[in-house]
């Protein structure tokens, strides 16, 4: 193993040690906001730090083998047998040592719009809210609908949603780590309801996916003088009015032009809230992708690509089919995947990006 791999994983090691000894503290064990940042920081050590215990144990067994194996033969047949595993746990800590995204523990705002094809687009839009909701259900995670605006034949023209994990998962465990990869174009093929002699149209339909801020996240600072605020009444499917207060709120940030509009909370305190939140979530990931761009370290690769307008995956009904483009994912179980049984499909999307880093990694 390189000198400097190495001596990363010895510091990675230290840094763990480091945040045990800090979790500990009462004063931080007190602090919600210092445990969170700690236990994040904890989670992406993780994998380096185990990995490196099991490089450093094999090491040690097998210098301890061939030291062994002048005065007993079956000594020598571990130390050929550890020899041969070797190289495979040195490439485990080389693959640990590459940097993850720093956001994969976090939590994940989803936006869902309906695109072209009128009202079979926002039919569509609603059977992607479904999926990612029974998604999110077989993984342990919570949902909440923030906005919602809603077609009188039960469409969705626009929806944006919460999706949240218990405690502090790992990092691989993260809502973002596994959600990351919807963004962009979905298209869909189907005869629609609407239609009467039984053509297929193509529709499709919108998904923007960005991780959540913390409530007290302090990477982000928001200057009230900076926000335009506005207050109307909440409104339902085909535009009618939900209530008689004016509660739903509009909220524009001056500097950037990012609006964010909340009207599914009881209140306008709780709206206010909620739409802050959401504000600090999306100035987060317009930091991060600044950040990697000045950096060049943003990896415009085959899966996660910042082109929203990307065309990433087709859901054929006739052929109960479905098509992920960027990394060639194919199968005939659509009816299952619309139901929740997503993972393969992203899991086709993480070995695809983890492939990717790992060679710029040995680059």
């Amino acid at each position: 193993m390189a000198e400097e791999q190495f001596a990363a994983a010895k510091k990675a090691e230290e840094e763990y040690n480091d945040i045990e000894r800090r979790m500990s503290r009462p004063e931080v064990a007190s602090d919600p906001k210092a445990i969170r940042r700690l236990g994040r920081r904890r989670g992406e050590l993780v994998p380096i730090v185990d990995a490196y215990h099991a490089y450093v144990g094999a090491c040690d067994d097998l210098a301890a083998a061939k030291e062994m194996a002048a005065e007993d033969p079956d000594f020598a047949a571990e130390a050929s047998e550890l020899e041969s595993r070797l190289p495979s746990i040195e490439d485990r800590l080389r693959t640990a040592l590459i940097p993850r995204d720093p956001d994969d523990a976090r939590d994940t705002i989803m936006e869902i719009k309906a695109g072209t094809g009128g009202e079979e687009a926002a039919l569509f839009a609603g059977d992607l809210l479904r999926m990612y909701m029974r998604y999110a259900e077989k993984r342990g995670w919570s949902t909440t609908i923030q906005s919602q605006n809603g077609t009188e034949l039960g469409g969705i023209k626009d929806v944006q949603v919460a999706i949240r994990a218990k405690g502090n998962p790992a990092p691989e465990d993260g809502v973002w780590a596994s959600l990351k990869y919807e963004g962009g174009v979905h298209r869909v093929q189907r005869i629609p309801v609407t239609e009467s002699q039984g053509r297929i149209q193509t529709s499709a339909a919108g998904v923007i996916v960005f991780p959540e801020a913390d409530e007290d996240d302090d990477e982000i600072e928001i200057d009230p003088k900076d926000l335009k605020i506005d207050i109307f009444m909440s409104s339902g499917p085909g535009g009618q009015s939900v209530n008689t207060t004016y509660s739903a709120v509009r909220m524009t940030h001056i500097p950037t032009g990012v609006v964010v509009s909340m009207q599914d909370e009881k209140s306008q305190i709780q709206n206010r809230a909620a739409a802050l939140r959401v504000l600090k979530s999306r100035l987060l990931a317009m930091k991060h992708e600044k950040e990697a761009e000045e950096a060049a370290d943003m990896r415009h690769s085959q899966v996660r690509s910042l082109d929203r307008s990307e065309r990433i995956r087709t859901y054929n009904f006739p052929e109960n089919r479905i098509v992920d483009h960027r990394t060639n994912y194919k199968a005939y179980n659509l009816d299952q995947v619309l139901d929740g049984d997503l993972q393969a499909v992203i899991d086709s999307d993480i070995q695809a990006d983890e492939a990717e880093r790992l060679g710029a990694g040995r680059n």
